[in-house]
C-alpha cells in the first residue's frame, strides 16, 4: 500500500516518526558536553540555572531516544552509546559534568522521571548494558528522590512516582508511603471525565493530558506486579473518558488548542494519544490515532524552525513571550512525548491501518467539557475549533492570558506581553476605567455548562501600581482594587458565540468585548470596524448586539505567537454603565459568512433567537 493510501489525510507513516526523532536528537548532539551528559542548548537561562538547564537538555532528548530505542535499535548502536555516555559522566560526582542533586535542585527531580521512563523503556539495549558501577551510581541519583515530602502539591508528584517505580524495578530505594501519599493528592485533584486540575483549583490545560493522565500508566507499566488490576482499570478508564472529549480540541491542520501554559512543549500534547493506544485506554480507532498524532507532528515540525533543526522557545516558530520563568532552552523538548508511539510495534494496527479521518472533517462537532467549563465547538467547513471558558481560571492572579481569557481556539492565541496581562483585550470581558485600565476576571464562579450554555460571575478588578517586573514562579501577585461583580455568559453554535454581560452596580465606567486576536507573519491584516481578516480568509469578527454600539480593532506587534502582526476585534458601550444593565455581542471566528442571531431581554432572562428559528434563553 503505498503512503498516500496508508495515509491519505497527511501521507505520513512510522517511517516518518522514525526519522523525525532520529534529526531531532542529531540537531542537539553539537551543544552537548564532551562527555555528553549535559546539553546545553542556545537561548535563555531558566531560574534553575545553567547546570539544570543542561541536565533538562540531556533528559528531555533521553526521553525520546528512550521510546526510539524501545523496538529498534537504529543505526549501529550509537545513539544508545551516546546516551549511556552521558549517564555515565553525569552521575560521577567527580566528573565535570555531574549533574545537580535532587536534594539540592528541585528542577532535578523534574528531569528525573524523564531519565526514569528512557531507562525502563531502553532496558534491553542501554540499562541493561551499564556498567554495575555506573548502574550504582544512576540509583544513587535517584535515590534522593525517595521520602522527600517537599515535591510540589501539582503533576511533580507523579514525577517522584515514576522515579520510586524504577528504583523499585532495579532493586533500589523506594518508599510504600511516597507512592500512596501522592496518589491520594493527585485523586483529590480529579473532576470526573478523565480530567485533573494541576493541583488545587481550577487549573486545567494540557498537563490534564501529558502529565496527570499520562503518568499514572507509565507508573503502573514501571511497577509490574506492584499495582493490582484495579489501579490499572481505573487509570485506562480515566484515560479513556479523557480522550473522548479532549480528541475534539485538535484542529485537522494539527493544531491543538491554544490554551494554558508550557505550550513551548508543542507536540507534546500528544502524549495522552499515544498513551490511549499504548495502553488500550482509548475511544480512538487505530486509524483515527495515528490520523490526528500525522497532524501534530507535522503541524509542528513543519513549521518554523530554524536552520540548525532545534526546537526553539516558541509555538510553532520562536515565540520567546511564551516563555514560563522555570523554561530554559531544553524546556520545549518535553515534546520527546510525542514519540511514546514508537514503543508499539511496526506490525501494530496503529501503524498499519489506514488513516481515518477526525470526527471534525466529517461533520460540525459541539459539546461541553464539564470538568474545566467549557463549550466546544468545531466546524468542517474551515477546520476552526473553538472554546467558550466558564470553568477555568488558573492558579495565579492577575489574569494568565492562557487560562483567563473568555475564549480559545486552535487557529488564534491570546497576546502576551506586560500590557495585556495588565489591562486584557483580547478575548475578554472587562469594565474600562477612565484611565483606559481593563478589569480582571480572576477568581471565576462557574455557574452553568449544559448544551450551548456556559454561564458564570466574578468580582471585576484592576491591577494597583501596575505589575511586579520580577520574572519568577510562581508569579508575584500585584494589588488590586475591586468593583462590581459581571455575569458574563455564552451561547456558541457554530462559528457564532454570543457573549453576554449583566453588571451588577452601575459606575464610571465603560465595557468592553474583544474578539479573536487574529495574527500573521505573511501580510498585513485586513482591518475594518469590528473585524480583522488575514488573506487565507480567516477572519475575527466582533458585532455588538445590545449596548455596545462602539466597534474598533487594537493592532499590535510581536506579542502573538500566530503572526507578528496581531489585530483583535472590539465593541464597547457608552459610559458610565448602569446597575443591572445587559450587554450582548457576537464573537466570530471563521472563514466563511454567518447570519447572525437576535437577543431580546425577556423579563430576568436574554433569549437568543438563530436565524433558523431555535432558540436559547440564558438567564444573568
Amino acid at each position: 500500500m503505498g503512503h498516500r493510501m496508508h495515509a491519505p489525510s497527511t501521507g505520513w507513516t512510522r517511517a516518518h516518526w522514525e526519522s523525525t526523532v532520529d534529526t531531532t536528537l542529531a540537531a542537539v548532539r553539537p551543544y552537548a558536553s564532551p562527555g555528553h551528559a549535559l546539553v546545553a542548548l542556545p537561548g535563555p537561562l531558566s531560574v534553575s540555572g545553567a547546570r539544570s538547564d543542561g541536565l533538562e537538555g540531556f533528559a528531555r532528548t533521553f526521553l525520546a531516544a528512550g521510546f526510539r530505542l524501545a523496538r529498534e535499535f537504529p543505526g549501529d548502536g550509537t545513539l544508545a552509546h551516546w546516551y549511556a555516555e552521558g549517564i555515565d559522566a553525569g552521575t560521577d560526582p567527580a566528573s565535570p559534568e555531574a549533574w545537580p542533586r535532587l536534594a539540592d535542585v528541585p528542577q532535578a527531580r523534574v528531569e528525573a522521571a524523564s531519565i526514569a521512563i528512557a531507562l525502563h523503556e531502553s532496558r534491553a539495549v542501554l540499562w541493561d548494558a551499564l556498567d554495575d558501577r555506573v548502574r550504582a551510581r544512576v540509583v544513587d541519583w535517584l535515590a534522593e528522590a525517595v521520602g522527600r515530602t517537599d515535591y510540589p502539591q501539582c503533576n511533580w508528584l507523579w514525577f517522584q512516582n515514576v522515579v520510586e517505580a524504577f528504583l523499585r524495578s532495579v532493586g533500589g530505594p523506594w518508599s510504600s508511603s511516597d507512592l500512596e501519599r501522592n496518589i491520594a493528592a493527585t485523586e483529590s485533584w480529579y473532576r470526573g471525565d478523565g480530567w485533573y486540575t494541576d493541583g488545587h483549583g481550577r487549573h486545567f490545560d494540557w498537563y490534564a493530558g501529558w502529565a496527570m493522565n499520562f503518568y499514572p500508566l507509565w507508573y503502573c507499566r514501571m511497577s509490574g506486579p506492584y499495582v493490582d488490576e484495579a489501579t490499572w482499570a481505573r487509570y485506562r478508564e480515566r484515560l479513556r473518558a479523557y480522550l473522548d472529549g479532549v480528541q475534539h480540541l485538535y484542529s485537522p491542520g494539527g493544531a491543538p488548542l491554544h490554551q494554558g501554559r508550557s505550550l513551548t512543549y508543542r507536540h507534546a500534547a500528544l502524549a495522552p494519544v499515544w498513551a490511549g493506544a499504548v495502553f488500550d485506554a482509548t475511544p480512538l480507532s487505530p486509524g483515527r490515532t495515528r490520523r490526528l498524532a500525522n497532524g501534530v507532528l507535522r503541524y509542528f515540525t513543519g513549521a518554523r524552525l530554524g536552520d540548525d533543526g532545534l526546537q526553539p522557545i516558541g509555538w510553532r516558530g520562536a515565540f520567546p513571550a511564551i516563555r514560563q520563568p522555570y523554561s530554559g532552552a531544553g524546556s520545549p523538548y518535553w515534546s520527546g512525548k510525542a514519540f511514546a508511539g514508537l514503543v508499539l510495534a511496526p506490525d501494530h494496527p496503529v501503524w498499519t491501518d489506514a488513516e481515518e479521518p477526525l470526527e471534525v472533517e466529517t461533520r460540525d462537532v459541539h459539546m461541553t467539557l464539564p470538568a474545566p467549563g467549557w463549550i466546544v465547538s468545531g466546524t468542517r467547513a474551515d477546520g476552526v475549533v473553538r472554546v467558550a471558558n466558564h470553568g477555568t481560571d488558573g492558579r495565579y492572579y492577575p489574569d494568565d492570558p492562557g487560562y483567563a481569557r473568555h475564549a480559545y481556539s486552535t487557529h488564534a492565541g491570546p497576546d502576551y506581553d506586560d500590557e495585556a496581562r495588565e489591562s486584557p483585550v483580547d478575548s475578554h470581558v472587562a469594565l474600562v476605567d477612565a484611565h483606559g485600565l481593563a478589569s480582571h476576571r480572576c477568581p471565576l464562579r462557574p455557574l452553568r455548562i449544559e448544551g450551548r450554555v456556559g454561564v458564570s460571575r466574578h468580582r471585576a478588578r484592576w491591577v494597583l501600581g501596575g505589575l511586579p517586573r520580577d520574572f519568577r514562579w510562581p508569579p508575584a501577585a500585584p494589588s488590586f482594587r475591586e468593583g462590581p461583580w459581571l455575569t458574563s455568559a455564552s451561547v456558541l453554535r457554530g462559528a457564532v458565540e454570543v457573549r453576554l454581560v449583566r453588571v451588577g452596580t452601575g459606575g464610571p465606567w465603560t465595557l468592553r468585548i474583544g474578539g479573536y486576536p487574529l495574527a500573521s507573519d505573511d501580510e498585513p491584516l485586513t482591518v475594518s470596524r469590528g473585524s480583522a481578516r488575514r488573506a487565507d480568509g480567516l477572519t475575527s469578527t466582533v458585532e455588538g448586539l445590545i449596548g455596545l454600539p462602539h466597534a474598533s480593532v487594537v493592532r499590535r506587534e510581536g506579542v502573538n505567537a500566530y503572526g507578528r502582526r496581531s489585530a483583535t476585534p472590539i465593541v464597547a458601550s457608552d459610559g458610565p454603565v448602569r446597575a443591572g444593565a445587559l450587554f450582548a455581542a457576537a464573537v466570530v471566528l471563521g472563514t466563511g459568512d454567518v447570519a447572525l442571531p437576535t437577543v431580546t431581554v425577556e423579563g430576568d432572562a436574554a433569549v437568543v433567537r438563530w436565524p433558523d428559528g431555535e432558540t436559547d434563553a440564558v438567564n444573568l
